[in-house]
């Protein structure tokens, strides 16, 4: 059965125009990246509303079965471990009906990046390469893009040139940075566009990614802004 998520959500104006879904990792929830908010603030960007939705409670195999916030199960850090195909259709229908309410409340799905931190990046890929209206972009963190071999042929056209800003840590010992280059490399020879970037960090955050996320969103969100006025 599908799970309608329950979020919390923080505002920049009065009136959006825009929106972000944002998917938090494994045992964490939508609070985890509320803070960023602030730190992404710019000027040129317009009103956006930013939705962070919490994962179910689930029990997680990974971790010894522990009931934890998951968007999916989790059964080893082997890149060829099998995967929760079920809980990964699961999590993507109720992700698309998070898009569908923004869409509702009167932002269009051209006007919405999907973001995600470590599992909640590898929804946040699953879902928009599939979806069948053009979304404004995916910001992928920390994470890779599961059920690979089935990405050929279940993404979307509607989506095939939005552009994906990735980024991983050079020491990441959660999910190693070759899980990230491999899907990296896959949506290249699909010929999506993908802005990749590295930071010396672990499982995390880096003062310059949350930079280069600003940018990334300037460009998104203000695509006839020149490259001058889109840098920080």
């Amino acid at each position: 059965m599908d799970t309608e998520l329950e979020t919390i959500e923080r505002t920049t104006g009065d009136e959006p125009t825009h929106s972000i879904i944002w998917l938090h990792g494994l045992g964490a929830d939508g609070h985890d990246f509320a803070p960023i908010v602030p730190e992404l603030s710019h000027p040129d960007l317009p009103a956006i509303r930013y939705v962070f939705p919490h994962a179910p409670v689930r029990p997680v195999t990974l971790n010894q079965g522990m009931p934890m916030r998951a968007w999916y199960d989790a059964y080893g850090v082997n890149r060829d471990t099998r995967e929760d195909i079920d809980g990964i259709r699961a999590t993507r229908r109720s992700i698309n009906a998070l898009i569908t309410r923004e869409a509702e409340r009167g932002i269009p799905r051209e006007n919405i990046v999907l973001a995600g931190f470590s599992q909640g990046c590898a929804m946040a890929l699953y879902t928009g390469l599939r979806l069948d209206r053009r979304l404004a972009g995916l910001i992928a963190l920390s994470g890779y893009l599961p059920l690979r071999n089935t990405t050929a042929a279940e993404r979307h056209p509607a989506n095939a040139d939005t552009p994906v800003f990735m980024a991983h840590g050079t020491q990441d010992p959660v999910i190693p940075i070759s899980f990230a280059e491999t899907s990296r490399d896959l949506l290249l020879s699909q010929n999506q566009p993908v802005q990749w970037h590295t930071y010396p960090m672990p499982h995390g955050l880096h003062p310059q990614e949350i930079d280069d996320i600003r940018a990334f969103l300037l460009s998104v969100f203000n695509p006839n802004r020149s490259d001058e006025s889109g840098t920080k």
